[in-house]
């Protein structure tokens, strides 16, 4: 392992097959397993340049993790949200379900008012700028920018900033396509539920990318990539396919198995507004998306 000198991350080289967090113990000469737990949830690692959250994150020979000097920022204490990096001009958080994304009506506690809450306890003279949403009971990373100008870059190139958005989600049945693309036209009706049809009718366009990651005879656990970003797209597209969220009562799901909305954004990769640095992170799906698998009496 090589460390590399006068700069705020440590560099190291993969030698053998490992998963990163027992790679960062070993790498820092036995640094306690909690402290190296508080290093990726803050964080502090990258491998490849890319920063991972991931604890069992797959490692293999050649690659490069660098882990951060510094203590990072974004310690904040909150049960709805963690801060996953946080600059002069943005901050990236992930979201638990059951809190929404941005101010409504009748709903002042929100994602917004916790960092806002954060930025003024750190003394800090800035407020959050939402640029983007994730439904109330959807969970996984966000984008909040600090100021108006960076707001302003990434909701007018949105397109061109943000170059990776990857969704996981547990859904019903089993898949019959290992991987494919579904698009269609959505629009939303009178009762706020948005509404899918195979040919232009007016709507706004959407397309969804997917791949079964795993499935049984109840469930499939899919991965999604989005080509646009338009409100309930996966929710509606897997309704169309027959496959609606596990949860989602509200687009055509009878089953519950873990109690929640069984959707959640695990990667989201940028150009930095400001410096153009490619940034990419990365989040583990919740557990409970795969212990359905487990369950006796279902097959793989």
């Amino acid at each position: 392992m090589n460390n590399r000198k006068q700069s705020k991350y440590l560099a190291f080289t993969v030698k053998k097959n490992d998963e990163l967090l027992p790679f960062i113990e070993k790498a820092l000469n036995g640094i306690s397993h909690t402290k190296a737990k508080a290093i990726l949830a803050n964080g502090g690692a990258m491998v490849n340049k890319n920063t991972i959250t991931q604890y069992n994150y797959p490692l293999t020979p050649g690659m490069t993790v660098e882990i951060s000097r510094h203590k990072q920022s974004g310690n904040i204490n909150s049960k709805f949200i963690r801060i996953v990096y946080e600059d002069h001009d943005i901050i990236i958080v992930e979201k638990n379900p059951g809190i929404l994304s941005a101010p409504a009506p009748h709903h002042p506690f929100n994602v917004k008012s916790i960092l806002d809450n954060h930025l003024k306890m750190s003394h800090q003279k800035c407020t959050s700028h939402v640029v983007h949403r994730l439904d109330r009971e959807t969970s996984g990373l966000m984008v909040y920018s600090k100021n108006i100008e960076t707001a302003k870059m990434l909701t007018e190139n949105w397109q061109n900033i943000i170059t990776n958005r990857r969704y996981i989600a547990l859904v019903e049945g089993k898949m019959e396509q290992k991987q494919g693309s579904i698009e269609s036209w959505l629009t939303e009706n009178e009762d706020y539920i948005t509404e899918s049809s195979p040919v232009d009718n007016g709507g706004k366009y959407a397309l969804t990318h997917f791949r079964t990651l795993r499935s049984n005879n109840k469930y499939s656990l899919v991965e999604f990539k989005l080509e646009t970003g338009r409100k309930n797209q996966i929710r509606v597209h897997m309704q169309d396919m027959g496959h609606p969220v596990c949860g989602d009562m509200k687009y055509g799901s009878n089953t519950d198995p873990v109690h929640r909305l069984c959707l959640h954004a695990y990667m989201l990769c940028l150009f930095h507004p400001r410096t153009r640095e490619k940034m990419c992170f990365e989040t583990p799906a919740p557990d409970t998306f795969t212990k359905v698998f487990e369950s006796p009496g279902t097959k793989q």
